[in-house]
């Protein structure tokens, strides 16, 4: 999983409209404590192996969460079209993997209220799961 995450970083390079709408604020599994606000965390959701007779196939779930505490939701919406023009059937280049496809599966924009540590008011929220298929070599 280590190559998929440096491929899913390496998308994701500097110039891009998605680095540039979270400030490169992109993070595997979980943000640091008080990261600046926009931000993007993946998780890998599941890996199975999805073995054929003839060729070694894995098929990966993850899911890009994107945050927010902007007073509406422009700002997410941006960063939400930033990143599915750059992930949806794109092309990952997986050291010792083919990449066979890369398709979102669902996307949902929820709400909620940070608490007075994180200094109150409300946020956003995007979760956005993407279903991985790949070759091994």
């Amino acid at each position: 999983m280590k190559n998929l995450s440096t491929a899913i970083y390496a998308k994701c390079a500097v110039g891009t409209a998605l680095n540039t709408s979270i400030g490169g604020r992109l993070y595997k599994a979980r943000a640091p404590q008080g990261v600046t606000w926009p931000y993007a965390v993946y998780y890998l959701i599941s890996d199975m192996p999805r073995d054929t007779f003839t060729e070694r196939l894995e098929e990966v779930l993850i899911q890009f969460t994107i945050f927010s505490s902007a007073s509406g939701t422009t700002e997410i919406e941006t960063i939400f079209t930033n990143l599915t023009a750059l992930y949806d059937y794109c092309s990952l280049t997986i050291t010792g993997n083919t990449h066979l496809s890369m398709k979102r599966e669902h996307a949902m924009l929820l709400s909620g209220e940070l608490d007075e540590k994180e200094g109150g008011g409300q946020y956003y929220q995007y979760n956005v799961d993407y279903e991985i298929l790949m070759k091994k070599n």
